[in-house]
């Protein structure tokens, strides 16, 4: 049964597999470097719907319907779905999977939300409490512009700094250890805080909480960054991944030569205009389903930390003029037991 090992690491000893797993984005997004990653591909971010919020449920019901026909399931046999998303009281979730009938446990931990639903999905996979558990996440570029910063008629200048919120959503399916990947280890992340005000530097934002918990897990595992074929962090985007490095740096550790960065990784940042890179919970929800599991499934990969990050500010707070904290949450992925 899964076991504490350190302040906020928990080792699951009893064996869990990411069963199946799904994603499905915008046309953006599949017209990126991993396009053809991906288990659906829309024409567009509308989705012929009315709203762009009613678009960003259904690609999560995508991502969802697709991770459990590829693992010959039906809803059925889903004991619990952990989902979260960007939008207020997380509704692209509630009412993306309102009609399944499943135990539902909302979740909010902004763009760090894969990582936070998949270690929870893991944790009851490893503690027996049913036979498969769904891990769900989503965002739209959009929906979450609307809500944070400006109506997108609005046309506000983005500055450098600004990230690309991913249209698109993720799905994982836990169970009891079957076939890789294997989920390991995960840790639970802390709030942090950069001290930034910036909406539109949540890189900076979020560099400090990615560099606390994959250092806490790294002292907590006994490893170092040579014992992982990648260190994947959510979306710090150029400028929160060179932060984090640098970070790492002042402790005499070099992190740089192992990391990927999924809001660097999901677009070309010289053709497609997404200034420092990606972001948004689809962003590493997309990339882990699409390309990380893929890849440690096929022995491409063999062991990794896949550390989502979110930034946890309201338009609200921001207005008022307070800093904007981090988390990260972390989930150790293996193709051995």
């Amino acid at each position: 049964m899964a076991k504490l090992i350190s302040e906020g690491t928990i080792e699951l000893d009893r064996g869990v597999s990411v069963y199946s797993c799904a994603a499905a984005v915008g046309k953006m997004e599949s017209d990126g470097p991993l396009g053809n990653c991906f288990d659906y591909a829309a024409e567009g971010a509308e989705l012929g719907l009315t709203t762009w919020e009613k678009a960003e449920s259904t690609f999560q019901q995508y991502a969802f319907d697709i991770a459990l026909r590829k693992g010959k399931l039906i809803k059925e046999d889903i004991s619990f779905i952990f989902a979260g998303d960007l939008l207020n009281q997380c509704t692209g979730s509630a009412y993306g999977l309102r009609d399944t009938n499943i135990s539902f446990i909302g979740l909010y931990g902004a763009c760090s939300t894969m990582a936070e639903s998949l270690a929870m999905a893991s944790l009851f996979a490893d503690m027996r409490l049913g036979e498969y558990f769904a891990a769900v996440t989503s965002s739209h570029f959009c929906s979450a512009e609307r809500q944070f910063r400006f109506p997108i008629n609005y046309g506000g200048v983005r500055p450098p700094t600004a990230q690309w919120t991913a249209t698109g959503a993720g799905c994982c399916i836990t169970s009891v250890a079957e076939k890789p990947p294997y989920v390991k280890s995960v840790t639970i992340g802390k709030i942090t805080d950069m001290g930034i005000k910036d909406a539109n530097n949540m890189g900076a934002a979020m560099a400090g909480a990615a560099y606390d918990t994959i250092n806490r897990h790294l002292l907590a595992t006994g490893t170092s960054p040579a014992d992982y074929d990648v260190i994947y962090t959510g979306d710090l985007g150029q400028v929160g991944s060179e932060l984090m490095c640098e970070l790492f740096r002042r402790d005499g550790t070099e992190i740089s030569h192992k990391h990927k960065d999924c809001g660097l990784m999901l677009y070309d940042r010289e053709k497609q205009d997404v200034h420092a890179g990606g972001s948004g919970c689809g962003c590493s929800a997309s990339v882990l389903c699409g390309h990380i599991l893929p890849q440690i499934a096929e022995g491409k990969l063999h062991r990794v930390l896949f550390a989502a990050t979110g930034a946890l500010m309201s338009t609200t707070k921001v207005q008022q003029g307070e800093s904007i904290p981090g988390i990260s949450h972390l989930v150790e992925i293996s193709d051995a037991l």
